[in-house]
């Protein structure tokens, strides 16, 4: 696995996941950093790259709101 392509696939989300929620990029970052997406993102990095950008978005969307559901 390249670091490189994990970085810039995680960047790309980041993006893409700002623009589907209408937020900044900052505020995305921060929303996905603190309720984990991050984090999704890189240690699912081997299976999610396999899908979509949309996919990738929707994982993580999913993700952190289950994430603020437990209160974290």
């Amino acid at each position: 696995m390249d670091i490189k392509d994990k970085i810039e696939y995680i960047v790309i989300v980041i993006g893409e996941f700002a623009r589907v929620h209408r937020l900044s990029l900052q505020q995305a970052y921060r929303y996905l950093k603190k309720y984990r997406g991050i984090d999704f993102l890189d240690k699912g990095y081997a299976v999610e790259h396999l899908f979509s950008i949309e996919d990738a978005v929707d994982d993580v969307t999913d993700y952190c709101r289950r994430q603020e559901n437990v209160g974290i």
